[in-house]
């Protein structure tokens, strides 16, 4: 066999050179994008442990929160249960006050003619039974009957009479 020429052996070395440098040109793109990766690896790690920071933080306070508003509701609800325990006890109290009440709206309404009985009471007795031993009294055959409170009711000829005056409410 013979030797190949030198030309064939000089575009050879070139072909080789271009590819040495072809080579060595990817392998610094290479170790370019290999730092790339390893910096954005590192830059998305610290940003995932900062997102698992606060993602922790954000869960215990909302913890606390529903602790609270737990706490909160408890209070409220034994608060409603007081308030409740407290109108069964004032309604208990209006259901044994209504006929007191409604007693004392009778006695209001039946005041005023009590009051006017009483003063006619009051003014029979400052004027005080009659005479009936003077002379020239308006009547010839006695005293009359004696007079009794008349309501129509029956039952009252069995009562003994009450006296018409002299006597006080």
């Amino acid at each position: 066999m013979s030797a190949p020429p030198a030309l064939q052996i000089r575009e050879a070395n070139a072909h080789l050179a271009a590819v040495h440098r072809r080579a060595a040109e990817l392998e610094a793109r290479l170790d370019a994008a290999e730092r790339t990766v390893r910096s954005q690896a590192e830059l998305l790690a610290r940003h995932e442990q900062q997102l698992r920071v606060a993602l922790d933080e954000l869960g215990r306070t909302k913890d606390r929160e529903i602790a609270a508003l737990q706490e909160q509701l408890l209070t409220s609800e034994a608060a409603v249960h007081s308030l409740q325990a407290a109108v069964r006890q004032r309604d208990e109290l209006v259901r044994q006050l209504q006929p007191r009440a409604q007693l004392l709206q009778d006695i209001c309404h039946q005041r005023p003619p009590l009051a006017a009985l009483l003063a006619t009471l009051a003014e029979a007795e400052r004027l005080g039974p009659l005479q009936a031993s003077a002379p020239g009294h308006l009547l010839p055959e006695g005293p009359g009957p004696p007079l009794t409170n008349s309501t129509g009711e029956e039952g009252e000829a069995d009562r003994p009479p009450l006296a018409a005056f002299g006597t006080t409410v």
